[in-house]
């Protein structure tokens, strides 16, 4: 049974394509490298011992896409293709309203006329806003995002119901709070191109001297120490809620089906909390500055995960500081292959 996982040479894509090796599927990725490396790739392989097919092209190719849907037998997508940065997307909205709903819509074209159902779509907390209260769970009212990025995943979700209803498919909605983290091996993690615009990554360069200072965007928010809170999951807990939601997709005797989970700890931590934890858990010092508030940020955002705990028996596990811990051997890993 072959899954396509679109953007699987990226963060979470990487992951979780090996958790699908893992229990037994097969894989093929399509990912235009704009975001990722080649030599995941092979990682991927040396982790899961099984070798992915993978096509290296931009989505909005769509005739090429039609040759990868011909050559195989294809039972569902899981999408991770997206631009995904909050602060990028309010410079470059255009780009970003381009990139993720193309590419979203050249997918959901080829599977209504081939027949295909088996659709989980990467989507995030942003579709939320500033959410009146905490924790946020499935039934909390979506606001308007406050960023470009946010109103991607919003349209994205609205276009997969629509899509859902009119076509009898079955598509899983996963909304995301903040990954972080790398494979225990080492040999998979975050890697941004240029400089890193999530906070784990810059605590991750500062920590190693690439970056003079981590810029803290706002401590003047209403929290206990001021700066921004936010629900920091594994990544590789999230890559298993992936296999996990398939899994239920695959096993559905109705033809429609629309699962909405949200995917956190439930617990929120702050940015200067996840700077501190990085320090301990790495023995490490990372130097920073207080700067302005930045466009597109909101204040606290942390889930209530218990649907998904209940209907996919997935929970996650892992802590905040074992977690920064496994994205240090990552960066460790990527200067003794001198990547930046």
């Amino acid at each position: 049974m072959a899954i396509l996982v679109t953007g699987g040479l990226g963060y979470i894509g990487s992951h979780t394509v090996v958790e699908l090796l893992n229990n037994g599927f097969e894989v093929v990725i399509v990912d235009d490298l704009s975001n990722s490396e080649r030599f995941i790739l092979d990682n991927i392989k040396e982790i899961s011992g099984k070798s992915p097919v993978f096509y290296p092209f931009d989505l909005k190719r769509r005739a090429l896409l039609n040759q990868v849907l011909d050559a195989h037998s294809i039972e569902g997508c899981i999408n991770f293709a997206a631009f995904k940065a909050v602060g990028e997307s309010q410079e470059k909205p255009v780009d970003y309203y381009e990139n993720n709903l193309f590419t979203l819509i050249n997918l959901l074209q080829e599977f209504k006329e081939r027949n295909i159902s088996n659709f989980i779509f990467s989507s995030s907390c942003t579709v939320y806003g500033q959410a009146d209260e905490m924790p946020i769970d499935e039934n909390t009212p979506m606001k308007r995002p406050e960023s470009s990025y946010g109103k991607t995943k919003q349209m994205g979700e609205e276009m997969l119901m629509d899509f859902a209803n009119a076509h009898q498919k079955r598509v899983s909605l996963l909304r995301y709070f903040n990954p972080i983290g790398a494979h225990s091996s080492a040999k998979l993690g975050e890697l941004p191109i240029g400089v890193p615009n999530n906070l784990v990554p810059y605590v991750t360069q500062t920590g190693a001297g690439i970056r003079e200072k981590l810029s803290i965007w706002g401590a003047d928010y209403p929290t206990p120490d001021g700066t921004a809170i936010r629900d920091y999951i594994y990544v590789v807990d999230l890559a298993k809620a992936h296999v996990a939601a398939l899994k239920k997709l695959l096993s559905e005797k109705n033809e429609m089906v629309i699962d909405i989970y949200n995917l956190g700890t439930g617990k929120g931590s702050s940015v200067l909390e996840v700077v501190h934890a990085f320090e301990k858990a790495n023995n490490v010092k990372v130097p920073y500055q207080i700067c302005g508030r930045r466009a597109g940020d909101i204040t606290i955002a942390y889930a209530n995960a218990d649907k998904a705990e209940r209907e996919l028996n997935w929970k996650a596990n892992t802590s905040l500081e074992e977690a920064l811990r496994t994205t240090w051997e990552w960066q460790k890993y990527l200067e003794s292959r001198k990547v930046h």
